[in-house]
């Protein structure tokens, strides 16, 4: 029996697969396209917020802008009051540029340049420090106004992290900060941690409300706190993600791929999205003592947030035409007018598991399961959508298009490139207006 792992059922997907809308932007665009949905973003990011007002935690949301590209997410965050976390100097161009105030912005990342630190600074963002030498120039800039600043705290629990700054580290970054007096404003600390486990973030955001608290002996404002994204989405049902782990080996996939189960992502959470944000609210940090809510309120401690892929779940899907068919003994291989480069699971040596869904321009009967793997217009042998057999109702042919659902956080961008001179796919926005579905395009341009 064929290994599956259908995505959750999306009505709005059944909606588009029948509208027609999909073949029509196909047939107009002249190659593959992601289409995005803003009126989901903004139903994920209204998720958040009353999460955060159920805990009576002062908080703010941040978007995560590497998690996706299209303009039009930020431009939702514009209008909706939202925050923008940004890590590059034109991640930051791209977010004022669209609207959003740089009172709005938080800069994380590594060591930044010079010029994003001024930049930043000049439009009042409000800028993770990752170490003593970032803190030096940053107190060097030469800019009316306070700096304004959060200290990115080393995970102990993840010693080979390249983050952040150590006990030392702190202690030091503390007394500068002290020192600047009015060039510098310390508003409190950061960290960033892999994975998605709730304890983990609840423990460490507790030494943060602390350290909070202990800055504050040093005149320091140090009234909030991040604790960044790793807000996980669930794409999967459980009894699905379950029969895929446990069935899932070599033969399952073209050329005999091994995958290691571990680097999959986890397709099946059962807390995520702003749910998870309730379990970290609710965990006692260490296990012990008050929730996290509760020792925040009490210490007048804000709650930062920057969610990227949970803020993305259902938000677009990506859109490939088949250009051939190829049989080989045991099962085919389909190739599409794009490359494993728009569907970017790859970049961490996986693959994107919820299958594709096979839409030909006319509804048709079932003919057959139909075994192929799928693979891109490129000449490398390496250049796989889809290394998995999967199973199509019938055999795919040129002209059909294939559908890969919820691919808005980190599939579709991440890793495009106009390889073979090939044009990047372009992204198309899509919302209700009047009871109809309209849609236009991402105003970024492609390139």
């Amino acid at each position: 029996m064929a290994l599956t792992l259908p995505a959750h059922p999306d009505p709005l997907d059944d909606e588009l697969a029948a509208s027609g809308l999909l073949h029509d932007l196909a047939h107009a665009l002249g190659g593959p396209f992601h289409y995005v949905l803003p009126e989901r973003f903004d139903t994920n990011l209204a998720a958040f917020r009353t999460a955060l007002d159920e805990a009576s935690v002062e908080g703010k949301v941040y978007f995560a802008k590497k998690a996706n590209k299209a303009a039009a997410f930020v431009e939702r965050c514009a209008r909706t009051g939202a925050g923008v976390d940004v890590a590059s100097h034109g991640e930051l161009r791209e977010a004022l540029g669209h609207g959003v105030r740089g009172e709005d912005l938080v800069v994380t990342g590594p060591a930044k340049s010079d010029r994003l630190l001024r930049v930043a600074a000049l439009q009042g963002a409000l800028i993770t420090l990752d170490s003593p030498d970032e803190l030096d120039r940053a107190l060097a800039l030469d800019v009316p106004g306070p700096v304004r600043t959060l200290l990115r705290r080393f995970p102990p629990s993840q010693p080979t992290s390249r983050f952040g700054m150590d006990d030392g580290q702190l202690e030091e970054a503390l007394e500068r900060c002290a020192a600047a007096g009015e060039r510098v404003r310390m508003e409190g600390f950061s960290f960033h941690l892999s994975g998605y486990a709730v304890q983990p973030r609840a423990d460490l955001a507790g030494e943060l409300v602390e350290l909070c608290l202990k800055a504050r002996t040093l005149g320091l404002r140090a009234d909030r706190i991040s604790i960044g994204g790793g807000f996980a989405v669930d794409y999967a049902s459980a009894a699905s993600w379950r029969t895929f782990l446990a069935a899932q080996g070599p033969d399952d996939y073209h050329a005999q791929k091994a995958f290691n189960a571990d680097d999959f992502y986890p397709y099946h959470s059962p807390v995520a999205g702003a749910d998870a944000l309730r379990a970290v609210l609710a965990a006692r940090p260490h296990g012990t003592g008050a929730p996290l809510a509760e020792r925040l309120r009490e210490a007048g401690v804000m709650l930062l947030l920057e969610p990227g892929r949970a803020l993305l779940a259902g938000a677009g899907s990506s859109v490939f035409t088949v250009q051939g068919v190829k049989d080989r003994a045991a099962y085919g291989i389909v190739t599409v007018d794009g490359t494993s480069l728009s569907l970017s699971e790859q970049w961490f040596d996986s693959e994107y598991l919820p299958e594709p869904r096979l839409l030909g321009e006319r509804p048709e009967p079932t003919a057959g399961e139909y075994r192929a793997c799928v693979g891109g217009a490129s000449c490398l042998d390496s250049d796989l959508l889809t290394w998995r057999k999967i199973a199509f109702p019938r055999r795919p042919r040129a002209g059909d298009l294939l559908v890969y659902p919820n691919t808005a956080g980190y599939q579709m961008d991440s890793n495009e490139s106009p390889f073979h001179d090939l044009p990047l796919p372009m992204k198309v926005v899509i919302h209700r207006q009047g009871g109809r579905l309209r849609w236009h395009l991402d105003r970024r341009p492609a390139s």
